[in-house]
């Protein structure tokens, strides 16, 4: 019989699941929150607010079931702070700087295409404590995915200032998009148990998504055949991810188990 810290297989492969799906909101929501204060102007500054607190909200949900599963008493707060650069699971995309207005809203919008997709198929897995997270977050995350692409066509469509800022953006990150689709062990078993769906299969409907909306923008697709990788599996981070948790843990660092 297992003891108290070991899990099975099959709770390991669902524990590196909600790592991920936590990891990529919380990473996201913090960079979004960076902006605040510091937006163009001051409608854009509580949008951007807003969005990282939705993202940290699904943080929660996700980390919080992943603490659960997990059964050594670390909760989402443990999850979040408590962990090094090579425990995290966050696609790689999302933890590169901001950089201009233009770049962040086109990521946001590309992993919103994303998360979208990924929920419509989470809202019928085999387990109903994902289930209940997905149909949940998937209405914050209807709102999201249409602001983002109207804000992407807006600038995109826009002046030749904001057309050329946006398509320099597409360029930088579309490189990274295909790490959300790829596949591994972790994935095999998710599917295997009717708990998730194998990435891969997600990727139609997130072009069809993601092509309708840079059409409209009057952008060009980039070359989509090389992808930057390793985030998901913890193999590899950008030394951003390094920089971005100095910042948001180091309060939890400093004085541990602090209560409020």
């Amino acid at each position: 019989m297992a003891n108290k810290t070991e899990i099975s297989a099959d709770q390991a492969a669902l524990f590196q699941f909600l790592l991920r799906m936590g990891d990529n909101t919380l990473v996201l929501g913090h960079r979004v929150s960076e902006w605040c204060g510091h937006a163009p102007v001051l409608e854009e500054d509580i949008a951007l607010a807003n969005t990282a607190l939705d993202l940290i909200g699904q943080t929660q949900l996700w980390l919080g079931l992943a603490g659960e599963v997990e059964g050594q008493g670390r909760d989402a707060d443990a999850l979040a702070f408590l962990r090094d650069i090579w425990d995290f699971r966050n696609v790689l995309m999302l933890e590169l700087p901001n950089g201009d207005f233009g770049q962040t809203i086109m990521r946001q919008f590309l992993y919103d295409a994303w998360s979208s997709v990924m929920l419509g198929r989470l809202i019928k897995s085999g387990d109903p404590r994902i289930a209940e997270i997905a149909e949940k977050v998937s209405k914050e995350v209807a709102y999201h995915v249409e602001r983002s692409a109207d804000t992407v066509v807006g600038l995109g469509d826009g002046t030749s200032e904001s057309h050329a800022r946006m398509q320099a953006a597409l360029d930088y990150l579309y490189p990274y998009v295909g790490e959300m689709f790829l596949s591994d062990a972790t994935d095999a078993a998710m599917v295997s148990a009717g708990l998730g769906p194998d990435p891969a299969s997600l990727r139609d409907e997130y072009d069809l998504l993601v092509g309708k909306v840079l059409d409209k923008a009057t952008l060009t697709l980039p070359d989509g055949s090389y992808t930057h990788k390793g985030g998901r599996t913890g193999a590899m981070h950008t030394e951003h991810l390094g920089h971005l948790l100095t910042s948001m843990q180091w309060l939890q660092r400093a004085y541990p188990n602090s209560q409020w």
